[in-house]
């Protein structure tokens, strides 16, 4: 499409979203929908829910967050949950500061992003619609037209609520403009604006010295002040400060806990009365969310200062942890690398997971319970399974330690450390090999890793590095077997076939002669003894398999190999097993005859088109493997 044709689509799509009248339309139009009057609180909760919400386990997901965010369902759910829901509803939670606290790189400052961004779209649709006085320096609800005196009946009658009264500038104008007519008052649609100062506001420290309270709350204007003859004028005043731009909206403090004391003050009686003071005027009513970030060493400093006692117990403090899980944080690196100019340079499969492995480590405390190690750990929090270990005991795991993930190594210290390696090497693919060796050399030069912690972190570098090279030889003797996933269902299929007349004290027939036979003990016996079951432990392990095969078959589900995983697991390992011997010479030979060079080029097509390899990682994974297998 052309560009400019679509410039000026998106130029009508704005002008569609026009609307102007009078109070009296804007009444008329709350009579059909009382949506547009509900508070910024309930803007936000309900901008949230329209983006779909799933359930499942007694959890809550918000797709609103899916995109940006990984691996914080449950953090998410919770502020959702306990803050903007319950704000939405009028609870007491609204009145209350929001402060996101949690280590650097964790996602504090999307989240913010991410509702500012979505604030802006849903403005621009039928049910976040904001419609403002037209010419209102705070673009503020027109219900604050309306007397106090008059208001109860108002609500009753149109299903709505009236909070706040009219800014000082609103006032004078329908007081010297309209002699007091409201009916007349223009009303006008607004679309909220980071960029226009629309129902957004942002606030971020700088020098005490240089930094005026005006920024918050607007100033005077000196040069009008001889023609209108007074600072309590309010045409001589300015309402452009931050709180005053972000009425309506979202206001958001960067680094909230570095601003001098005297602009936290205005936000006590913000928070707790929806009013702030400016200049010489009444209190300002404000309907505005208000979010704030900050890192847990400065929080900690905040609240051991008795000073900020009243400003504390105005703040919901929502912990934003890092994430703890693999395939997650997987994504978090491909979508940081996405975003950057080195999006034309291949990575490797497995070469972020071996990253994530290694960050997920580092981020874990290690548990109490009896036989978890952090690896297995680690795994069970990615949703596999592990040996001897139930669902239970994940949600116990979860619950151990309330401040897990709050500390390690943050993401943007993984994605400096691989851009290093891209840049350094001009490589046209990077793999884990490369990925750890790059985050091996950069912990010398990181500033705040201790002698101790550095060598725990080489520990995990090392684990990663194991746990990369059980994946590799696993793609390599995959991509051997023409058809793993046939080849896997064949020997699954024989496998069950043998142990239901084990189970059931039946004979089999030979597929080919047709005569009954025994059932295979030594094929049955080669697959289990793969994952360790003894020969005491077969009974059991098969007629587990059986219970499991009936209780799909009852729900009317097909029973694969890879649905038990210690099964999958077995019969990989037996095909692997199998196959070890070819692959060990095929990859490792140096002159390489007619036949295995027609397999070496065969394996490395199959890399490279089902895999996702290059030409030159496919061939590196194929040295390396070798490496591997003849050690």
């Amino acid at each position: 499409m052309d560009i400019f044709q679509r410039l000026a689509e998106y130029r009508a799509e704005s002008e569609k979203l026009t609307w102007s009248g009078t109070f009296r339309d804007y009444i008329e139009l709350l009579r059909r929908d009382p949506a547009p009057a509900m508070t910024a609180h309930a803007r936000v909760y309900d901008m949230i829910v329209s983006q779909g919400v799933e359930e499942s386990g007694g959890h809550r997901k918000y797709k609103f967050f899916e995109r940006e965010i990984f691996g914080l369902d449950r953090t998410m759910e919770k502020l959702v949950e306990e803050y903007f829901h319950s704000a939405a509803r009028r609870l007491d939670v609204r009145k209350r500061i929001l402060l996101l606290m949690g280590p650097v790189s964790g996602g504090k400052s999307t989240i913010v992003t991410m509702l500012k961004k979505g604030m802006e779209q849903y403005s621009r649709t039928d049910r976040g619609a904001v419609f403002a006085i037209k010419g209102c320096p705070m673009h503020e609800e027109p219900l604050h037209l309306i007397p106090n005196e008059l208001r109860p009946e108002v609500e009753q009658e149109l299903g709505v609520r009236i909070e706040g009264n009219l800014c000082p500038a609103c006032q004078m104008r329908l007081r010297t403009e309209y002699e007091g007519d409201i009916e007349r008052v223009p009303v006008e649609r607004v679309l909220i604006s980071e960029e226009n100062r629309i129902g957004i506001g942002t606030f971020s420290p700088s020098d005490p010295k240089s930094q005026d309270i005006a920024d918050l709350t607007g100033s005077i204007d000196f040069s009008t002040i001889t023609e209108y003859g007074s600072e309590s004028d309010p045409r001589a005043y300015r309402f452009d400060g931050e709180l005053n731009k972000a009425n309506r909206g979202l206001m958001e403090f960067q680094e909230m806990l570095k601003c001098d004391e005297k602009f936290l003050w205005n936000l006590l009686s913000l928070t707790q009365e929806g009013n702030f003071k400016a200049g010489r005027f009444a209190l300002i009513s404000a309907d505005e969310l208000i979010v704030a970030h900050t890192n847990e060493s400065e929080y900690k400093a905040f609240i051991a200062n008795k000073k900020n006692e009243a400003l504390q117990s105005r703040m919901i403090v929502m912990p934003i942890p890092y994430n703890l899980k693999v395939t997650d944080e997987e994504k978090i690196y491909a979508k940081l690398i996405g975003q950057s100019d080195m999006n034309h340079v291949h990575v490797a499969p497995h070469a972020l997971r071996s990253a994530a492995i290694f960050s997920i480590l580092t981020r874990m405390k290690d548990s109490k319970k009896q036989g978890m190690d952090l690896v297995k750990k680690m795994r069970l929090y990615d949703g596999e399974e592990v040996e001897g270990f139930k669902e239970a005991d994940l949600k116990e795991l979860q619950n151990e330690y309330t401040d897990e993930g709050m500390s390690g190594i943050d993401p943007r210290y993984v994605i400096n450390r691989i851009s290093s390696a891209l840049i350094k090497q001009d490589l046209p693919c990077i793999n884990a090999l490369d990925v750890l060796r790059a985050l091996k050399d950069g912990l010398d030069q990181h500033p705040s890793i201790t002698k101790e912690e550095r060598e725990k972190y080489l520990n995990f570098i090392s684990i990663a590095r194991k746990e990369y090279d059980n994946l590799a030889k696993k793609e390599v003797q995959k991509a051997f077997v023409y058809s793993f996933e046939e080849s896997a269902r064949t020997l699954f299929e024989n496998y069950l076939d043998n142990i239901e007349a084990y189970c059931n004290w039946t004979k089999m027939k030979d597929p080919l002669t047709g005569e009954e036979m025994d059932p295979d003990e030594r094929l049955m016996r080669s697959i289990e003894e793969q994952i360790g079951v003894s020969e005491n432990a077969k009974k059991a392990f098969r007629e587990e398999i059986l219970i499991r095969m009936s209780a799909y078959s009852r729900k009317g589900k097909k029973f694969e190999y890879n649905t038990h995983e210690r099964l999958r697991e077995a019969i990989e390992k037996k095909l692997f097993a199998d196959l070890k011997d070819i692959v060990k010479i095929t990859t490792s030979t140096k002159t390489p005859d007619e036949n295995q060079l027609k397999r070496i080029n065969e394996v490395t097509k199959r890399l490279i088109d089902e895999h996702g390899y290059c030409p030159v990682c496919a061939n590196e994974l194929m040295r390396y493997v070798g490496s591997l297998l003849n050690r």
